[in-house]
């Protein structure tokens, strides 16, 4: 039996009939409505094949070729550059067929993986989509499917794009505004050892500008509200470099000086008030010139020794 009927298409015919029709899409001339037909349902014989049907598992031959075609023909790039011209069923169809793609594994090997880490572009465009608010959010679904994996992750993080997310976070939509701050998240919590690394090195730039900064004022107290945070600052103050230990210290006084501090960032302080005191009063001692920074450590000082327990 082949693998294809004479009714159902092979994976290299449906490539070729989704790529000519999202070309005539992107003319928007009068054909677009054959042509959005067309693409619908190419997606869809797409989604069958890689997804298979309630009855049916998906064919691993049909999987493998239809994975090679989207790639050899870069399909998968056209349909992210042309998201916004594919109808509401459409998109969700082209975001299921990318996660799942990248999802497929041949041994040890993740082909998709490998495919957008040899072409980077396609996590920037899914970033930048969040200014696009018809592709925000399926935008999101697929750069947090991409964040899943660590070698994606390590791009974007170190990437210039990356304070991208800092606006992204303050966009008036709310709905856009917190599914970036949910891949911002993802992206500094999934890969442990990834972000440490991250942090050590961009520690100054990430939160000595971007989130002290008076225009990411609703970051900085969001970031300040977690006890989460304020423990990793405390741990960098003990850091072996210097230069990170004063960074933090610039971030661990905003803990400290905030007049609306939640309950469990009090609770940490008070918890380690006798340690905290006595390790500021030794803190870079050196700096001997830096006025600035020695009433800085002082005022800290006071606010950690009046700290009081709230009553219940």
């Amino acid at each position: 039996m082949p693998l294809f009927s004479k009714s159902h298409k092979n994976p290299a015919e449906i490539v070729k009939i989704l790529r000519d029709n999202l070309a005539i899409l992107e003319k928007q001339d009068k054909k677009t409505d054959k042509a959005s037909e067309e693409v619908s349902k190419s997606l869809q014989a797409m989604k069958e094949i890689l997804c298979g049907t309630s009855d049916k598992e998906p064919p691993v031959e049909a999987v493998a070729q239809l994975s090679q075609e989207l790639y050899n023909t870069g399909l998968l790039v056209t349909l992210i550059a042309d998201l916004q011209l594919i109808d509401f069923e459409g998109k969700k169809d082209v975001t299921q067929i990318f996660n799942n793609i990248l999802r497929r594994q041949i041994g040890t090997r993740i082909p998709t993986v490998e495919y957008i880490s040899a072409h980077p572009h396609i996590l920037f465009m899914l970033l930048k989509g969040y200014e696009v608010p018809q592709i925000a959010l399926r935008c999101g679904i697929m750069l947090r499917e991409c964040i899943r994996h660590e070698p994606l992750a390590k791009i974007i993080l170190f990437s210039n794009q990356f304070q991208d997310f800092f606006k992204y976070v303050e966009l008036s939509t709310f709905d856009i505004a917190s599914d970036a701050f949910a891949t911002f998240k993802d992206l500094l919590t999934r890969h442990k050892v990834l972000v440490a690394d991250f942090l050590e090195q961009n520690y100054d730039t990430l939160l000595g500008e971007l989130i002290l900064d008076r225009h990411n004022f609703a970051i900085m107290t969001k970031y300040i509200s977690k006890p989460e945070n304020l423990k990793l600052t405390m741990n960098l103050l003990r850091d072996k470099s210097p230069n990170i230990q004063f960074e933090a210290f610039h971030v661990f006084k905003v803990f400290v000086a905030s007049p609306h501090k939640t309950q469990p960032i009090v609770e940490i302080l008070l918890k380690n008030q006798p340690k905290l005191i006595e390790f500021l009063s030794n803190f870079q001692k050196e700096r001997t010139d830096d006025e600035q920074f020695t009433d800085e450590k002082n005022y800290l000082i006071k606010q950690i020794r009046d700290l009081k327990k709230v009553a219940p």
